[in-house]
């Protein structure tokens, strides 16, 4: 490239350096030439360039006010130049870099008389004018150049910051789905490993079946955990999206086995066929019945309600237990519970609340929204 603007500035400059060469003006001709081989530096001294390229067209044009010539250097170091500066400096460099030339036209260029006579008198003053608005369209174009590069720039960082944060989002995704399963399981578990030690001596084959539910739901856990696990593996998206293939009422029944006295209720429509949308229920379900085995005592009854009426559905799980003590608190609870149900109703453009219940208990109300756009 360095060799291609060398070449088309010698050859812009062809008609300077036959008038040079033809008159004699062996020196003039040296320096417009050394003026294109300096083109070679001007990535590494943009700066040095102009200055001396607009040095030596100076002096050529004052040395000899009869030449006229100049090269067309000039105009590729401007470019250059431009490409490092704001565009309000960048126009002031163009003007001060035209101020030799365009005094030297405007006062000091004397055509012949027959040239003059046949031009006008005014012939200066066209060409300096014309020197000033060249040097203009040079830096323009460096100026539209730099303004290209930028923007390519802009959206290269900005596709990686979403890049960035895409990939935050999965790993915060990722992080709610091993914090649903991890935590729902081994609290079903502690609650299934209790029971067994209780029932151990006093009746050996009911422990004997609460050690083989623990058993069942200690492979439902890996396997939750397998699928999980394979969005990290496989970038399908899909993976570990899906709930458990009998759904709520196989959720429910787990936390029956594990000691919780609890109730699904279904009301209006089917949920939607959306599998995004199914898992979101399941995990709100899902996390609000795991934080009523870890934290609840005394219950006598909980009770679970989704109810579907038109886009909107509605989950309810509220029991009537006291609160555990502080220190069972500290031992299984993660304290991102709450956060990540909210989290996956606000996807859903719906909302999450928790909080004590009127006479006792605790009270998870959620509602998602869902529509064909959701897909």
């Amino acid at each position: 490239m360095d060799a291609v603007v060398v070449a088309i500035s010698v050859i812009l400059s062809l008609s300077a350096l036959i008038e040079t060469g033809r008159g004699g003006h062996w020196w003039q001709f040296a320096v417009l030439l050394l003026a294109q081989a300096a083109l070679m530096v001007r990535r590494q001294a943009p700066w040095l360039l102009l200055v001396g390229i607009v040095l030596m067209d100076a002096v050529i044009l004052f040395a000899t006010p009869e030449l006229g010539s100049m090269s067309a250097a000039a105009w590729f170091a401007l470019y250059v130049v431009a490409l490092r500066l704001r565009t309000p400096w960048a126009l002031v460099v163009a003007v001060g870099a035209s101020i030799p030339s365009a005094a030297y036209f405007a006062f000091a260029y004397k055509p012949g008389e027959q040239f003059l006579a046949e031009h006008g008198p005014f012939i200066g003053l066209v060409a300096s004018v014309s020197v000033i608005l060249s040097n203009l369209v040079a830096v323009g174009v460096g100026i539209v150049v730099r303004g290209n590069r930028l923007h390519q720039t802009e959206v290269r960082e900005w596709a990686i910051r979403r890049a960035q944060l895409a990939s935050v989002q999965e790993r915060n995704r990722i992080a709610r789905e091993m914090h649903d399963v991890v935590a729902h399981s081994l609290t079903v578990m502690v609650a299934l490993s209790d029971g067994a030690s209780r029932a151990l001596e006093r009746d050996p084959e009911k422990a004997r079946a609460v050690l083989g539910e623990l058993s069942a739901t200690g492979r439902a856990a890996l396997a939750d955990m397998r699928r999980v696990l394979g969005v990290l593996r496989a970038d399908s998206g899909g993976a570990g999206r899906e709930p458990s293939p009998s759904g709520l009422q196989a959720l429910i029944e787990g936390f029956r086995a594990a000691g919780l006295p609890v109730v699904l209720v279904q009301e209006g429509e089917a949920l939607p066929d959306d599998a995004t949308f199914r898992l979101a229920v399941f995990r709100i379900v899902q996390e609000s019945l795991t934080n009523v085995l870890r934290y609840a005592r005394g219950l006598s009854r909980v009770e679970v309600r989704v109810a579907r009426e038109g886009g909107a559905v509605r989950i309810l799980v509220e029991d009537d237990g006291g609160a555990a003590s502080e220190g069972a608190v500290k031992e299984l609870g993660t304290g991102g519970g709450i956060a990540g149900m909210r989290e996956r109703a606000a996807l859903f453009g719906g909302s999450l609340t928790a909080g004590p219940r009127p006479g006792g208990g605790w009270r998870v109300n959620a509602e998602l929204h869902w529509t064909e756009g959701n897909r």
